[in-house]
């Protein structure tokens, strides 16, 4: 995920309530008995990726992309929301089939979980205060300083393993962070890109900017794009995903669902 910042008691509730109404299938039409279905775990608080809407639908990139995995696949999509911080032990506890909530692939979470080829890429990147003069970024620029990054992520795996030489903070949500370095108790944020430049455009973000350059290196922290996690061995889940994201990406489904979120590709 890249693992790539997410939601407050409020949000926890309304997806709580999203994932009541799906199971028991409010709004929607039951499935057959003949029906496959393929619960699909996602975090619902990592705009513009996955969140919760004022109704408490889940909606996003994730969200569209998983939907038109499962139509491919021939399958009924269930969205249960979870905590990012419990998403990996919920699905080897069955809790659901899959984990679509812009989880990068990295070599520590393949000794937990298998994952699909990739369906997108992002870089992380630093964020301060407009003005900011951080070099290249590197840990001797942060030396003495206080980095934040959300929690079980790459970008705080990444802090807390090259920027020793730095106080690192790490919050349960990406919100949470934002609200830490608007409040100068951290110097700068290590986030996914795409993540923070919605944050950025707005009133909250105004007074910051990305610092430093982007990183995609080194894969041992930032992995090898985005991927679908599946519980080892689940091998048929897997090479169903991988079909049906090579036929998104190949009759256009995927392009339509990038350029809704974003004005270039991501994948």
């Amino acid at each position: 995920m890249l693992f790539g910042i997410r939601p407050t008691s409020a949000l926890r509730l309304l997806a709580a309530a999203a994932t009541l109404a799906t199971a028991v299938g409010l709004g929607t039409a039951p499935a057959s008995a003949e029906e496959k279905v393929v619960r699909i775990g996602t975090e619902g608080a990592y705009p513009p990726f996955n969140e919760v809407d004022a109704d408490g639908n889940l909606k996003g990139f994730d969200i569209d992309i998983a939907k038109a995995l499962c139509e491919k696949m021939a399958v009924k999509c269930e969205f249960i929301a979870q905590d990012w911080d419990g998403i990996i032990p919920a699905l080897k506890a069955k809790k659901y089939d899959a984990i679509v909530a812009s989880m990068s692939i990295t070599e520590d979470r393949k000794k937990e979980v298998d994952f699909t080829d990739k369906y997108y890429n992002t870089p992380s990147q630093f964020i301060a205060a407009k003005g900011t003069d951080v070099g290249q970024a590197t840990p001797a620029d942060f030396k003495g300083k206080t980095l934040g990054a959300q929690s079980s992520t790459i970008q705080a795996n990444m802090l807390e393993g090259m920027y020793k030489e730095s106080t690192v903070k790490l919050y349960g949500t990406v919100d949470e962070l934002y609200a830490d370095l608007s409040a100068g108790r951290v110097d700068a944020a290590f986030v996914d890109k795409l993540v923070s430049a919605e944050w950025l455009g707005t009133d909250a973000g105004k007074g910051f900017d990305f610092v430093g350059p982007p990183m995609m290196e080194p894969t041992e922290y930032l992995g090898d794009g985005v991927g679908i996690a599946v519980r080892k061995g689940d091998d048929e889940l897997r090479l169903a995903l991988n079909k049906a994201i090579a036929e998104i990406l190949a009759d256009g489904t995927y392009k339509a669902i990038n350029d809704k979120y974003f004005p270039f590709s991501i994948y």
